[in-house]
């Protein structure tokens, strides 16, 4: 990457007189909490290097504001120490407890003593609605400039996924926090996999069903042929506790990609009171009548469903990994292998919903902050894959350790394998908080290589997921005003949804019956079914706009 340098005196203090306008609505930032080291660094001359090492010739100080992990403090995890020393930024911290963090943060913001970063909050605490509600107030200034200018690896992350572009740009056209964007063997899942009972196959002399009809038959043959070998009829071809997370693995069978808002060709449409949803509780409903259902689906617990797998009586299951549920070891779940998108008449192709692969509201710069070009190219190298890995295991000679250098060849030091992901929670805060950028899995480290098992998730994963995946609804921005007025709707529909599933499948209502069905849809549009699609088709098409202009 070339080096490109600029002088950001200029550039700072126009960007400081436009937020002294707009900070607080009166053009006055004396009170906008902004401290005397601030000041002091605006008036400096400050040359940013984009993508080389330090990023400042001459050193600064910013504050930043985070979550704590709870296992070291970040002014002594080597990570961030090793990173001040490679940037020339040094960092201020205010790191209360995760549990704290909210409170802490809606009080910063309250009072407006912001520091100038604010690092890995969350969307539970720096919520869509409030991205958009500081940033139009100038606490947050917008970023869409600075990536362009400053971060080369996000810039082109964002160039080659405009999903994720469209996903953070607000209604007004700017950018004004910054996501994490996974790549790892798992990101492209929507939640955990189906897993199919290795075994059963094996000894059915089975193979993975392609198509809904052939998915049926299998449960026929589960059902019916002893493939656990015990001479009872103990088998059960389906079994989980509830089906909200099964669900979203089936859906697609039915032409339907969430259990909620979904778009088709620009048009919003709820899932639950379609014809596809229809389909989806009568096949359910068949085939819970015909025993290829856990009778036990909707009221046995978790803990119940993983008794019954580690009995080998389940044919199908869902969890993260199927040792999960089976307890066997990560050698003999390689032989359980994943559910694969079902085809039919209702989605030829077979695909199944997709993962958005990102999380939004991990990085914001506020109006505090006088070097919003320096801080830009600091967050930049966690959107490279060198970066990953520096913020993932820290610097040589802590977790890890160079066996040669020269050949890039690494080894675990004796207390890393030792004490493994505790000690790495020592070193860097990059563990067990969503941070801004790209996830990635790793290279191993030493000898030992990749699991067999790893290989199998990896290989599972792009072939049956990666090319099937289709993402139902883009991440969008509601404005406070549709939050309020949707949020006690969609949850009152969602329950509702959740005990008719629960009637339609068992039997107790008749889904085939048009009388039945009719009642369901209108009970849905009674609840604001209606109001809730306007909703999310205004909010989507502000999302199409924004990025389009």
């Amino acid at each position: 990457m070339l080096k490109n340098k600029f002088l950001t005196k200029g550039l700072v203090l126009s960007s400081a007189l436009v937020l002294a306008a707009c900070g607080n609505g009166n053009g006055d930032d004396a009170d906008t909490g902004s401290n005397d080291s601030n000041d002091d660094a605006v008036a400096q001359d400050v040359e940013v290097n984009v993508g080389e090492f330090p990023i400042v010739d001459e050193e600064i100080t910013l504050s930043l504001m985070a979550p704590g992990t709870g296992m070291a403090e970040w002014e002594d995890m080597p990570t961030m120490q090793a990173y001040a020393e490679m940037t020339g930024i040094n960092l201020e911290y205010t790191t209360p407890p995760m549990d704290d963090f909210g409170t802490r943060f809606n009080l910063t913001f309250a009072s407006q003593d912001l520091p100038d970063i604010i690092f890995a909050p969350g969307t539970s605490v720096l919520t869509p609605a409030l991205e958009v509600d500081y940033g139009q107030q100038g606490m947050l200034i917008p970023l869409n400039d600075l990536i362009e200018e400053y971060a080369p690896n996000l810039y082109q992350l964002l160039e080659e996924r405009p999903h994720v572009r469209q996903a953070i740009t607000t209604p007004d056209g700017n950018i004004y926090a910054l996501p994490r964007i996974d790549d790892g063997d798992t990101a492209s899942w929507p939640i955990g996999p189906l897993w199919y009972n290795g075994a059963w196959l094996d000894a059915l002399d089975a193979e993975v069903p392609e198509t809904l009809e052939e998915f049926h038959e299998l449960l026929v043959r589960f059902r019916d042929e002893d493939p656990n070998g015990n001479g009872v009829a103990d088998e059960i071809p389906i079994s989980n506790s509830g089906l909200t997370h099964p669900r979203v693995w089936f859906l697609g069978a039915f032409g339907m990609h969430s259990w909620g808002a979904e778009e088709v060709d620009g048009e919003v449409r709820y899932n639950p009171m379609t014809d596809n949803a229809r389909a989806y509780y009568e096949f359910f409903s068949q085939i819970y009548s015909e025993g290829l259902v856990d009778q036990e689906l909707f009221s046995q617990s978790d803990e119940m469903k993983k008794a019954k797998g580690q009995e080998n009586r389940i044919g199908l299951f869902q969890d993260w990994f199927s040792f999960f549920t089976t307890g066997e070891t990560e050698e003999e779940a390689i032989n359980n292998p994943m559910f694969r998108p079902l085809k039919s008449e209702w989605n030829p192709e077979g695909t199944v919903a997709g993962s958005p692969q990102m999380v939004r509201g991990t990085f914001a710069i506020t109006s505090e902050n006088p070097h919003p070009e320096a801080t830009m190219a600091w967050v930049d190298y966690m959107y490279s894959e060198e970066g990953t890995e520096f913020f993932d295991r820290g610097p040589a000679g802590h977790y890890w350790d160079w066996a040669d250098e020269e050949g890039g060849e690494k080894v675990m030091t004796e207390r890393g394998a030792e004490e493994g992901e505790e000690y790495r929670g020592e070193i860097t805060p990059f563990y067990g908080i969503t941070t801004p950028g790209l996830g990635v899995s790793l290279p191993p480290i030493g000898e030992v290589g990749e699991s067999d098992f790893a290989t199998f998730i990896r290989e599972e994963t792009q072939e049956k997921v990666v090319p099937n995946s289709q993402i139902a609804f883009p991440l969008v921005y509601l404005t406070n005003e549709e939050i309020e007025e949707i949020q006690g709707v969609a949850g009152d529909m969602a329950t509702y949804i959740e005990e008719e599933e629960a009637k339609f499948i068992t039997g107790q209502l008749d889904v085939t019956d048009d009388a039945v069905w009719d009642n369901y849809v209108s009970t849905l549009e009674n609840m604001g079914a209606d109001r809730f699609i306007e909703i999310y088709q205004a909010a989507y098409d502000r999302s199409v706009e924004a990025v389009e202009e």
